[in-house]
């Protein structure tokens, strides 16, 4: 693999070296207790392969944001690592303190530890630029303690946090196996040119979808945008159609306040913006089916797109070079509302375009519509990293690996 844009883990000699490994175990957390995510799942063969390497591996990652419920110590994340991996990653509940630095002396070659959430740590989230980060009391005393800094955490790599860019300033650094993964698949996808573009989005995250079709249309990265989800019925509501019920919840769940940037951008791109024809919402137990037109007699709200829409996007995407797909197209873990997306990932299942998809809601999609993961060419484990890099947005974490090779951090 052309890895000419940052060095990665082939470039060193890992035997016997500490290696500072920033990860992205941020997973999601049931009635207090971690679940294992998908990230953990791939992050661990990463883990493994250093460990198989001899380097004495120091895990670095984070879980939550401060004021949340999901704010909580790393101990069942070391839990989940060591079963995954079949060998213990020690759980250090400090990352600065004498505790830490004693556990990170003590390594040997092979062995595994996890130091505490690095949120805790008010530095990590300062906005500052990476000169200031590598400043900082993590960056300044754990990179004396380390040999070599690994990034494989591509999902945080939007973000300019301390953990992220402020190592590859003073230090060796290289990315990881999921780093390099993304990256260049992604790059591949964006530049080899298979048109045309098509860009499927949906769910609920109409703000994130929205940014992401603005700044593809506005660039010319996409020729076609098909909707749904929410981002599909604003868009509906900034053409003039009457949603009635399904506009209430809009206005209430505070989706409208997006209308005047959506009325702009649709304005503007309407012949390459896609909306829905029919939709569907639930009576008496059954799925109800009605086209636009008729959807303002309706006192309900729509859970899912028609079958005259899902077929209309699958023949789009039948037709596409590339298809990058974000959201489902209706609440799918509802049987009743499951066919809108499970017919739009069929036609890209089929298709012959290259195909991207990311963030967690579709990849839970993709398992519980049974799916086949081999036909996606790319299914990626970043939410906002994949968005900022679709939008054309450099990403601090891989700005931060290229200057370190620059530089000539190496060996």
């Amino acid at each position: 693999m052309d890895s000419s844009d940052f060095l990665t883990m082939d470039d060193f000699d890992l035997a016997g070296k500490t290696v500072l490994l920033r990860v992205d175990i941020n997973a999601p957390a049931k009635d207090g207790k971690i679940q294992v995510s998908d990230r953990m799942v791939e992050h661990a063969k990463t883990i493994s392969e250093l460990s198989r390497k001899g380097a004495k591996v120091v895990v670095l990652g984070h879980q939550g944001r401060a004021g949340e419920t999901d704010f909580l110590p790393l101990e069942e994340h070391a839990a989940i690592l060591s079963k995954l991996l079949k060998r213990r990653v020690k759980y250090v509940d400090d990352v600065l303190g004498s505790h830490a630095r004693t556990e990170v002396k003590k390594l040997s070659p092979g062995k595994v530890i996890l130091l505490e959430n690095l949120r805790f740590l008010a530095e990590e989230t300062l906005e500052v630029p990476p000169e200031e980060h590598a400043k900082s009391f993590l960056v300044k005393v754990l990179s004396s303690q380390a040999n070599v800094f690994v990034n494989d955490a591509f999902s945080v790599s939007h973000r300019a946090q301390a953990s992220v860019v402020g190592f590859p300033e003073v230090m060796p650094s290289c990315a990881g196996r999921i780093m390099e993964k993304e990256y260049y698949s992604l790059i591949k996808a964006t530049s080899q040119g298979r048109t045309p573009v098509v860009y499927v989005l949906g769910g609920a995250k109409a703000d994130d979808c929205f940014n992401l079709m603005k700044n593809a249309l506005e660039k010319k990265n996409v020729n076609l945008v098909l909707t749904s989800g929410v981002l599909g019925e604003l868009l509906l509501i900034a053409s003039g159609a009457d949603l009635k019920a399904t506009q209430v919840w809009l206005e209430k769940e505070g989706f409208t306040k997006l209308l005047p940037r959506i009325k702009e951008v649709y304005g503007k791109y309407s012949t390459q913006i896609i909306l829905p024809s029919d939709f569907a919402y639930e009576e008496n137990g059954e799925r109800i089916e009605i086209p636009l037109e008729r959807l303002a007699d309706v006192k309900k709200p729509v859970f899912d797109i028609g079958s005259a829409t899902a077929e209309h996007y699958a023949a789009a995407i039948g037709d596409a070079g590339t298809v990058y797909f974000k959201g489902p197209c209706g609440t799918y873990e509802n049987p009743l509302f499951e066919k809108g997306t499970k017919l739009v990932l069929k036609a890209i299942e089929r298709g012959k375009a290259f195909s991207i998809m990311g963030g967690g809601h579709t990849l839970d999609a993709l398992e519980s519509l049974g799916i086949n993961k081999n036909k996606i060419s790319h299914i990626s484990v970043a939410g906002g990293a994949l968005l900022s890099f679709l939008s054309g947005e450099p990403l601090p974490g891989i700005e931060a690996l290229k200057k370190a090779k620059a530089r000539g951090n190496s060996k």
